[in-house]
């Protein structure tokens, strides 16, 4: 049987399916995917010899240097691929299943923000524990669910 993974945009109007295995996942710390992913990594999963297919809508792409194309959703700005002359990466967090990656090496080191070593020892809170964010539980959600779905938005 033949591993499939599907994944989006957080709007819904970009899907795609990747079809065998997928390569190595990574994080990279590089100026240049702090600032596409709006973070302070980027965590990308190799296409490797997968077929992916865009089942929904198509990438915006930005020429972010002279060799890599960085593809995003034109509607609501999530970041999908990190586009090299050695193949295509997929953002994890844009996967239904982003739990199935674990990423095994970290690339761009020299961009290392000095704290993220840290932050897995930082206080953890539940969402609604924040008393300044009560808004929260009357929250709907517009986000595309984490599966495909054949019409979106519903009507």
């Amino acid at each position: 049987m033949t591993e499939t993974h599907s994944g989006g945009c957080q709007c819904g109007a970009v899907r795609f399916r990747v079809d065998g295995a997928l390569g190595d996942a990574s994080v990279c710390h590089c100026r240049m995917c702090q600032k596409a992913f709006g973070g302070f990594y980027a965590p990308l999963v190799s296409v490797g010899k997968a077929t992916l297919t865009w089942t929904r809508g198509a990438p915006k792409r930005f020429q972010s240097s002279n060799i890599v194309a960085r593809g995003f959703c034109g509607d609501c700005g999530t970041p999908l691929t990190y586009e090299a002359p050695d193949g295509i990466a997929l953002a994890i967090g844009a996967f239904d299943r982003p739990q199935d990656f674990t990423p095994v090496v970290q690339w761009g080191v020299e961009g290392k923000l000095p704290y993220t070593d840290r932050v897995h020892a930082l206080p953890e809170q539940h969402t609604l524990a924040d008393p300044n964010a009560a808004f929260l539980v009357n929250v709907i959600s517009n986000q595309h669910p984490d599966h495909d779905t054949e019409i979106w938005p519903p009507p």
